[in-house]
């Protein structure tokens, strides 16, 4: 049959101005869900006074919400396939919504505690189910590049404005109210949804398999809690356990998705070059990112000396870094192809790392602040398109499960980054301080200067040329531990761009959408 005799490819439809409308309704609570990752910070001393925890009920108030979150992501993709994406994500904004007026309302830590997991529960639902939307809503290339390149944004802004808007709400009201300010944005999508969201559900999907719910949950929550352990210095025989338990379960759950029917993860999807070049620079990606933020906001306060509010000002630039790059990407990407833009990204990730070494000399701050967001600009790439490659690779009935994975690859990474990043800095710490403490200091003392913000604290007791000795090494030893992570994050970079780069000039690798079609 001659070539002009083939019948000519159908162009997938054009989203229209509803599906636009829808997402925005959409990426709000996304927003919502970064703010209130950032927001509780700023409220803790409050509810320290109010609700007088113990330090590992203040801890479990902080962390419960993430390990929820990230136990139950995959979880919560498989089920939206199943049940129906905007069922789930409705259900999702009402459980959110009452939970949140739960926490309002607690009087106890137990209590705020309970209400967090619970938050954690509903906020699971939001990252799978909105993502795999967006796929179902924008059926072309580039707009599902840039929708997703909005819905990315929409989780800058909330990390950006978290930390001003609840600076703002704690200035005038109590701290319950930071968990009153999400019910609205709930209730506007609950009202809403339902008229302007597509819905989309797998007709032929089996049973959930609570087998695979279970060893998946261990497995996520027993690695990052063993990673969170481990960035904070604490490996004794907890630890070690925990890590081995959620490594077992991590083992069982893969064995167990090769034999079931329906699997809560497809592991026939990291045979795609594309797929497994995607997950790979995401998670590598939030490796380095998560591992060098934990030094950002110490450097700022601690060795800049700088106030809460200009520090928090000094990292919006970052932010927006990556709301532009996010809505730059989709047109680079369509002028460029997704692979080579993706590939550059990550190497202007890697001259923004390499400039954070530069933090000590004369012009250190702008030196952080510019590779901060040179580095932002560069990831967002890595973001937009590495999560447009995932659900784009998946069935379309399977859009959720694989939406899930790219969010649980980033969670676990995260959490990997800060373990390693934090260790590593808290060796070189102490390699810097070895012989640079004062004579004469009781255990305690030398105990609390085992960190930067312990030694500051112990030299506002001592004399004057002893404590501005100790203030000098202490930061220089911080400052070391931040260069070297720079150094880390840049050689990761480049690493990720040669595997993109390797992996998807494969010849049988399938050729980027965008640019195989006419212009």
């Amino acid at each position: 049959m001659h070539a002009a005799s083939q019948p000519a490819e159908i162009a997938p439809p054009k989203a229209t101005r509803r599906e636009w409308i829808a997402l925005g309704v959409i990426a709000l609570p996304c927003l919502v869900y970064a703010m209130d990752l950032t927001v509780l910070n700023l409220a803790l001393p409050a509810i320290s006074a109010d609700l007088k925890p113990s330090a590992a009920q203040l801890l479990w108030i902080i962390d419960i919400y993430g390990f929820m979150v990230a136990g139950l992501l995959i979880t919560m993709g498989t089920l939206g396939d199943k049940l129906g994406r905007r069922r789930l994500l409705m259900i999702g904004a009402a459980a959110f919504a009452a939970a949140s007026v739960a926490a309002a309302l607690s009087t106890t830590a137990q209590a705020l505690i309970a209400t967090r997991a619970l938050l954690g529960i509903a906020g699971a639902t939001l990252a799978p189910s909105t993502l795999s939307l967006i796929s179902n809503m924008f059926r072309d290339d580039h707009q599902r590049r840039v929708a997703i390149g909005i819905w990315i944004s929409s989780y800058s802004v909330g990390g950006a404005i978290g930390p001003l808007v609840g600076g703002v709400i704690l200035q005038v009201f109590a701290w319950p109210a930071i968990f009153w300010a999400a019910v609205p944005v709930m209730l506007l999508l609950l009202a809403v949804g339902p008229f302007l969201l597509p819905e989309y559900r797998d007709a032929k999907a089996g049973r959930l398999d609570f087998g695979s719910v279970g060893l998946s949950l261990t497995a996520v929550l027993g690695g990052v809690f063993a990673l969170k352990q481990a960035a904070e210095g604490h490996l004794g025989l907890l630890t070690w356990v925990v890590a081995a338990l959620g490594l077992a379960a991590g083992v069982a759950f893969v064995r167990r998705q090769r034999r079931i029917d329906y699997p809560l993860l497809d592991l026939q999807l990291f045979t795609q070059p594309r797929f497994a070049t995607a997950i790979c620079a995401y998670a590598l990606t939030s490796f380095a990112m998560f591992g060098v933020y934990i030094f950002i906001s110490q450097h700022l306060q601690l060795v800049l000396g700088l106030s809460p509010l200009v520090a928090g000002l000094c990292t919006v630039p970052w932010a927006l870094s990556f709301v532009v790059g996010s809505m730059l990407t989709p047109a680079i990407a369509q002028r460029y192809s997704a692979p080579r833009t993706m590939v550059s990204g990550l190497a202007l990730a890697a001259v923004g790392f390499a400039g954070m070494t530069l933090v000590d000399g004369a012009y250190g701050l702008p030196a952080l602040v510019i590779g901060m967001t040179v580095m932002g600009i560069g990831m967002a790439p890595v973001f937009t398109l590495g999560n447009d490659i995932v659900i784009s690779s998946a069935p379309p009935e399977r859009a959720g499960a694989a939406s899930a994975l790219s969010e649980t690859s980033a969670e676990l990474s995260g959490a990997l980054g800060i373990a390693v990043f934090g260790s590593m800095a808290t060796s070189l710490y102490r390699a810097g301080m070895a012989g640079q403490l004062p004579v004469g200091l009781s255990a305690d003392a030398v105990a609390e200067a085992s960190t930067l913000g312990g030694a500051l604290t112990v030299a506002d007791g001592l004399p004057a040329p002893l404590a501005d000795a100790l203030r000098l090494a202490a930061r220089t030893a911080f400052v070391d531990g931040l260069q070297a992570a720079a150094v880390v994050g840049t050689g990761i970079m480049v690493f990720s761009a040669w595997l993109a780069w390797r992996m998807l000039r494969d010849p049988n690798t399938p050729a980027d959408a965008s640019s195989a079609q006419p212009r």
